[in-house]
């Protein structure tokens, strides 16, 4: 069978493959300790679930708007009025089927061949496959552990060119956790309106942040940033609703208008009663997040501790997310043949640098027990002794 040849510009998403090894793994019996998938190990609060459950009992079963649910709108613009001061209202959002697909929606959008999309690495693993996709040109820019793994203002600026038509910014960052400072988002918008590029702020960890880290939406910078600016994000990390696949862009009239054009011929809306119990986590008790939060500050307390005293490894402290990213160089082994081995011979997943473009280096999901966690460091550990 002859396939577009557009699919085999991209790679299959290594985070997923790994999380479905582990699984398989885990259901033939073995006791692994999953490390891999951004996803919480929480059950979806209770007034979510019962705000759903009432909707299936009013009949809300059928077609929706494509751009999603009136009132569901119309929370999403009332908490980006309040928490991140962005004024947009109803008619600058647009409900999608995952955070992912507001993203990917985006770029099919926006996007055309001979674009360039400026993606700071490391990176989200499907930043650069969705600009393929769009048909435009990846520019992926590095980072280092010393910056934090934060793109500065003179990277992006050099990066630039006549073909520049997106910056993909992403804070707190999978896959390293890192947060940038109001100083930095500020400098970065300064650049960005500069050169008169759009920037997308992927902004589903916003939430879940340690030891004080602030979050400012570059759109909430200056009104002509705001002109710029789309914002992308979800309730799958903050509320513990991966499952539900309920996410949402905000920006630009034109723009969300063309994404709902997009969003017309594609999915369509999303599932109905979903939605619902997203509107009950926006305007409901916030307690839910607080008990997360704190669970995954001791998580991640737990890590950085015990990757310090494992030698041979060095991390990043990070601000936000669940996410550690290790250096794992100094043991001379790739990355890619670290984590296969880690998994076959010790039953802990963990997922290659090469997945978010760099070498020598893991990511690790503190989003599960900590239980879990101890017995993974161990075997972790042990691992490291022995290579």
């Amino acid at each position: 069978m002859k396939l577009a040849p557009r699919i085999n510009q991209v790679p299959t998403s290594m985070t997923l493959a790994i999380a479905a090894k582990s699984k398989a793994m885990a259901a033939d019996g073995i006791d692994v300790c999953s490390f891999s998938a951004g996803e919480p190990d929480f059950d979806t609060p209770d007034h979510i679930k019962e705000a759903a459950k009432t909707a299936l009992d009013q009949g809300k079963t059928r077609y929706g708007p494509a751009a999603g649910e009136p009132q569901l709108r119309e929370a999403i613009a009332q908490k980006l009025q309040t928490d991140n001061q962005l004024p947009y209202n109803a008619a600058n959002i647009i409900v999608t089927n995952g955070g992912k697909f507001s993203l990917y929606n985006l770029m099919m959008t926006l996007i055309t061949s001979g674009d360039e999309v400026i993606i700071p690495v490391p990176y989200w693993v499907s930043y650069p496959e969705m600009v393929k996709l769009a048909g435009g040109t990846p520019v992926l820019v590095e980072t280092t552990a010393a910056s934090g793994y934060r793109i500065t203002p003179e990277q992006l600026r050099n990066a630039i060119t006549p073909q520049t038509k997106l910056f993909v910014l992403n804070s707190p960052s999978n896959p390293t956790g890192s947060v940038y400072t109001p100083a930095e988002i500020r400098a970065l918008a300064e650049v960005v309106v500069e050169a008169d590029i759009f920037v997308v702020s992927d902004e589903i960890y916003e939430k879940i942040r340690y030891d004080g880290a602030e979050h400012l939406s570059i759109g909430a910078v200056s009104p002509a940033a705001l002109e710029r600016t789309i914002i992308s994000s979800g309730f799958a990390k903050a509320y513990a609703m991966t499952g539900w696949r309920i996410g949402y862009a905000a920006g630009p009239l034109e723009l969300i208008q063309g994404m709902n054009k997009m969003q017309g011929h594609s999915t369509s809306n999303v599932c109905t009663f979903a939605q619902y119990g997203a509107i009950a986590a926006l305007t409901g008790t916030q307690e839910p997040l607080g008990v997360m939060l704190s669970a995954f500050t001791e998580r991640r307390q737990y890590v950085l501790e015990a990757i310090a005293a494992i030698p041979g490894l060095s991390c990043a402290r990070p601000d936000g997310a669940f996410y550690v990213y290790i250096d794992i160089q100094s043991l001379g082994i790739p990355a890619l043949e670290f984590c296969e081995r880690l998994l076959d011979e010790h039953y802990v997943a963990a997922v290659p640098g090469d997945a978010f473009g760099t070498q020598g280096c893991i990511r690790i999901s503190y989003a599960t027990s900590l239980e879990s966690i101890k017995k993974g460091c161990d075997r972790l550990a042990k691992f490291v002794h022995q290579c």
